[in-house]
């Protein structure tokens, strides 16, 4: 399946979500989402658990 129609059924569902269940179902939905999106891409592999909770460099800081 593409990028193109998984978008687009993500854009339905929020759509549904906001119409039938109003803005805070909308924010959960999204919420949830990308919540989905993040475990995905964790079991497929392509972000690691650090990426997510290691803190930034301050030694590149410039002045």
């Amino acid at each position: 399946m593409s990028m193109a129609v998984i978008g687009l059924l993500a854009g339905m569902g929020l759509g549904f979500a906001g119409y039938f269940g109003g803005f805070g179902a909308f924010l959960l939905v999204a919420a949830l989402g990308a919540v989905g999106f993040v475990a995905g891409r964790l079991l497929d592999g392509d972000l690691a658990p650090g990426d997510l909770l290691r803190s930034r460099d301050r030694g590149d800081r410039r002045r």
